[in-house]
Formats: structure tokens, C-alpha cells, sequence
């Protein structure tokens, strides 16, 4: 029964997480920016970092059960 909230959450971290990558890695291939009106690297280091934090926050959340 408290597994439910940790495969929930694992999952949301792990879909956001991986779906942030996919887009910051195509944005990149493509030489387009990642987030309008920023610097193109600043945009994609930050975006990445964030969606490695997120996968690794799924992935806590999926030992945690």
C-alpha cells in the first residue's frame, strides 16, 4: 500500500526527467534554443541539469520500494 505513492512519483520524475532530455538534446542538435530569450548554453546546462535531477529523484523514489 505505500509503495503506490513512491511508483507514482517515480514515474512523474522519471517522464519529466527523460522527456527534458529528449527536448534539450534535440534543441541542441538543432542549433535552436532551449527557452527563448536566454544564453543557448546557459538555457541547455541548466535544463540539463534539471532533468538529470529529476531522473535521479525518479530513481531514488524507485528504490525506495
Amino acid at each position: 500500500m505505500e509503495s503506490e505513492p513512491a511508483i507514482f512519483a517515480g514515474a512523474v520524475f522519471s517522464l519529466f526527467g527523460g522527456g527534458l532530455l529528449a527536448w534539450t538534446v534535440t534543441c541542441v542538435r538543432r542549433h535552436r534554443p532551449v527557452a527563448q530569450g536566454v544564453s543557448p548554453v546557459a538555457s541547455a546546462t541548466l535544463a540539463s541539469v534539471v532533468a538529470v535531477l529529476a531522473l535521479a529523484a525518479g530513481t531514488w523514489c524507485f528504490t525506495r520500494l
